[in-house]
């Protein structure tokens, strides 16, 4: 819904946007659709060009210093847009503590973004990338087509400079009817978002709508209403030592107890509710004559459904009680990765509409209830809050996580633009759901 401070602007597009139609008159629906749809595709152009400024700085999740050059650029952008923007370094007593986290790890940008109304609505993507440093220099942006290829393009720079354009575009129409739109841009998530799930959880609690923008599919144009969550189980045997051929009996073989309990812990998958635990990597002993005094497994878990994680800990942890050897200890801890996204009623009724709203540029916009595999920060946001999170705003992509065939589609970019301009706008005056 446009607002009366967008109507000069309107005004002005629509006339030129009339020159080229052979549409004689527009209803005053046709002519807002057709303004902010010409508004999208002028605004193309300027977000290839933030998209090759972003590919171009190298932002693995352990290279802080191209993280720090990417939080300056955003922030700056988000600035010169009339935000209100800090640089957030997380508390040490707010990171998750993880495996294999590196000792600096990249901060997040936020954007405030005050209006008129009452709707408080958060825009999140995340700024880092898998690949290590060095593979930019034979990886440039480049385009080839309707294709844009980048190291980290389409997960998740497109989506960075997508919100980016999507708040220029909402500037432009002079659309403030929102309250408060809230833009996170993290700089973790490849390695689960250690220092800023926290954050993210919270600022879901306190939105009434939260837009993600990971990458739709480059050959299913989508948003998801639900993503798997990750969890890592270590499991832990300390036995003793002793010489293998001289005393066997004086030790506790604590690879004959992991062999055990991984037996035991084998069935605990539930395929019809798509909780999935599988122990994949295990190490014990020392040397060859020696009895291992100690063992370590790995599993790995996928779940769909939150409260899954927390019942199957309870689980392993009664499991691991019934021991081959009274004498060894067995720790198995749990590393909750990324929490599964649920689909839910007020998700459902915002994607419904966003549906109306891709159809009036005459595209058909698929809506995914059912995860794929991939965890998202949009879990995060869901964690605290009935209110509707919706995974997948960005553009059209591909090649996410390979070393050479990674982009996004060209064409995607107007549509999507709108797409999301307009779900922002609609939310904020109360038409949406």
């Amino acid at each position: 819904m446009l607002t009366s401070r967008s109507t000069s602007y309107l005004s002005a597009l629509l006339v030129s946007f009339s020159v080229f139609s052979a549409t004689p008159v527009f209803s005053q629906a046709s002519n807002a659709v057709a303004a902010i749809a010409t508004l999208a595709e002028a605004e193309q152009p300027k977000l290839l060009e933030t998209l090759k400024a972003l590919v171009n700085i190298e932002t693995g999740s352990t290279h802080r210093d191209g993280l720090d050059t990417a939080a300056e650029f955003v922030a700056a952008r988000l600035k010169a847009l009339g935000g209100e923007v800090e640089i957030v370094e997380a508390p040490v007593a707010d990171i998750y503590q993880l495996e294999g986290l590196p000792d600096r790890i990249g901060r997040a940008v936020r954007g405030t973004f005050r209006g008129s109304g009452s709707k408080r609505i958060l825009l999140i993507a995340h700024m880092d990338t898998v690949y290590p440093v060095g593979m930019l220099s034979k990886q440039p942006f480049r385009i080839d087509g309707d294709r844009a290829y980048g190291l980290g393009i389409a997960d998740d720079k497109q989506g960075v400079a997508t919100i980016i354009h999507v708040v220029s575009m909402l500037q432009a129409l002079n659309a403030r009817d929102y309250g408060v739109l809230t833009v996170l841009i993290n700089g973790d998530e490849e390695i689960s978002s250690p220092a800023s799930r926290k954050l993210i959880a919270k600022l879901g609690s306190e939105h009434d709508a939260v837009l993600s923008f990971e990458a739709s599919r480059h050959n299913s144009d989508k948003i998801s209403l639900a993503t798997s969550g990750i969890a890592m189980a270590t499991m832990t045997v300390k036995g003793r030592s002793s010489h293998a051929g001289g005393a066997p009996e004086r030790g506790v073989n604590a690879l004959y107890e992991m062999a055990h309990q991984l037996l035991q812990l084998r069935d605990l998958s539930v395929p019809e509710t798509g909780l999935k635990m599988n122990w994949t990597v295990a190490n014990a002993g020392v040397v060859r004559n020696m009895i291992p005094p100690g063992a370590q497994a790995w599993a790995d878990v996928r779940l769909l459904r939150v409260n899954d994680l927390q019942e199957l800990e309870g689980k392993v942890s009664a499991r691991i009680k019934n021991k081959l050897l009274p004498e060894s200890e067995v720790t198995v801890k749990f590393e909750n990765r990324r929490p599964p996204l649920e689909a839910t009623p007020a998700s459902r009724a915002l994607a419904a509409y966003a549906q109306t709203v891709y159809r009036e540029l005459g595209k058909t916009l698929v809506v995914d209830a059912e995860p794929e595999g991939g965890g998202t920060d949009a879990a995060f946001a869901a964690l605290n809050t009935k209110a509707p999170v919706i995974e997948r705003f960005g553009l059209q992509g591909f090649g996410a996580h390979s070393t050479d065939a990674e982009f996004i589609l060209i064409s995607s970019i107007q549509p999507r633009l709108y797409l999301a301009t307009r779900i922002v706008m609609d939310i904020a005056s109360g038409k949406a759901p």
